[in-house]
């Protein structure tokens, strides 16, 4: 089976080929097909594979490629992780927000929408191609914003695209295991959009222990999101909300944090890989030492700023793991060998939320086989969740017109509507900033 990857050359590939090479039951990945825009950083993640596979009898052949379409020709999976802009692009899209006193994090607000504007054109491309060169294959999409991504290509490749995150997964393991509970054994009623999530009841042997949880603050406070949004919080909301709601629930904290941080996260990271990606250039450099070592900083510094405003401390070890690319292998496990299993994914909606239509993408758990991913029926949202997710899905809709027409109107009305964004007039300048600082943007008139 033929595995290519969008974005090679990006950092975290190597956890898909460390994945990869767990795997030797039949029907596995044989080949893996790297592409990326920058041989160079091609060059430095194929010799971390290289290290990684290094006594590992039978691994996944790896090939690297710039060209995007014989990338995508005789590929079963395209697994997409995209990057449009690279870092630099991430940290202007910081800069810029907060220069308007917005929330300028790369899939939640300001930043996010600029970054969807950037990226659903080149998304588009890709599905586009991948209907044409490779029709048969399915893609999975980890580029971000993930739902919105999704949805974009979900146009062109209608069910045959399926967004993942790792953000519910890690977040019902830590609920499951502060509850004494195996994760593999219990049913996570999740539901919302990518990002923007709750976790509404946790279900072990047909029993709902979230309860539990909610009427203990001990036990509430001992974990990740008890830290970050506080025992009383979640017991008000009566769910526990993924960890990327705090940028709606603290929204004036997380900005300030971020305003005065030293570095924004994502100047933090472009700097970091960087000096990794230099360190590449020399021959003699230990590959897979040198990436292990940027990784662990990288991971213990994942939403410092949001965790300092809540005086949340230091990541727990079993945080520090990542995820996604065990969500991507059991996806295409699922899908190859229709080895049947319930995953949370983004997908579109069919019916699934009747506040939203057919065609929007979710994120929901999904029962997956040889035919695809499909969405669980799940109980409707209350009342302020179904108020947030409804007018971030119009914002990404007006993201998605935008891209499609080029109108600089309406990625106005896109950042003017998002709940973040509380002017019009800064939708303005945020188009304005953007527009200046990327190129890419250069298609809204």
């Amino acid at each position: 089976m033929r595995l290519t990857i969008l974005g090679g050359g990006g950092f975290r590939v190597p956890l898909v080929y460390g994945a990869l090479l767990g795997d030797s039951a039949e029907g596995r990945v044989t080949q893996v097909v790297l592409h990326d825009l920058d041989a160079g950083r091609l060059s430095a993640v194929a010799r971390v594979l290289a290290e990684q596979a290094a006594g590992v009898p039978d691994a996944p052949e790896v090939t690297v490629t710039t060209d995007l379409d014989e990338a995508l020709r005789g590929a079963d999976f395209v697994f997409s992780a995209i990057r449009v802009g690279g870092l630099e692009g991430r940290a202007a899209d910081e800069r810029v927000a907060l220069d308007q006193g917005v929330l300028g994090q790369e899939t939640v607000g300001a930043g996010g929408i600029a970054y969807g504007l950037r990226t659903v054109p080149v998304a588009v491309d890709i599905a586009r191609r991948v209907a044409r060169l490779a029709p048969d294959a399915w893609v999975i999409n980890f580029t971000n914003p993930a739902g919105l991504v999704t949805e974009a290509m979900s146009r062109h490749l209608g069910d045959r695209v399926i967004g993942i995150c790792d953000s519910p997964v890690g977040l019902g393991r830590r609920i499951a295991k502060v509850l004494g509970a195996n994760p593999r054994e219990a049913w996570i009623d999740y539901v919302g959009l990518n990002h923007l999530g709750w976790v509404r009841g946790l279900r072990v042997a047909g029993r709902d222990e979230l309860p539990r949880l909610l009427a203990d603050p001990e036990l509430l406070g001992s974990f990740e999101e008890g830290k970050l949004f506080g025992p009383e919080w979640l017991q008000s909301l009566g769910a526990v909300p993924n960890e990327y709601l705090h940028y709606y629930y603290f929204n004036r904290e997380a900005v300030r944090a971020y305003q005065e941080a030293e570095k924004t996260r994502g100047a933090f990271l472009r700097d970091q890989q960087a000096r990794f990606y230099d360190e590449m250039k020399r021959p003699d450099a230990a590959a897979l030492t040198a990436w292990d070592r940027t990784r662990a900083e990288r991971e213990a510094t994942y939403m410092s700023e949001n965790r300092e405003t809540a005086g949340a401390g230091e990541r727990d070890a079993d945080d520090l793991s990542g995820g996604y690319e065990k969500v991507a292998l059991a996806l295409m496990r699922a899908i190859a060998r229709d080895e049947r299993t319930t995953l949370i994914l983004n997908v579109r909606n069919r019916g699934t939320l009747s506040v939203l239509d057919t065609e929007a993408v979710i994120e929901v758990p999904c029962l997956v086989d040889a035919n695809g991913a499909h969405p669980v029926a799940v109980d409707p949202l209350p009342g302020h969740a179904t108020g947030l997710v409804c007018a971030v899905k119009a914002v990404e809709r007006e993201v998605l017109s935008a891209a499609e027409s080029g109108s600089r109107t309406t990625a106005v009305k896109a950042f003017a509507l998002h709940p973040l964004v509380d002017s019009v007039n800064v939708a303005r300048s945020l188009v304005d900033g953007y527009t200046s600082v990327h190129p890419g943007l250069a298609y809204l008139k």
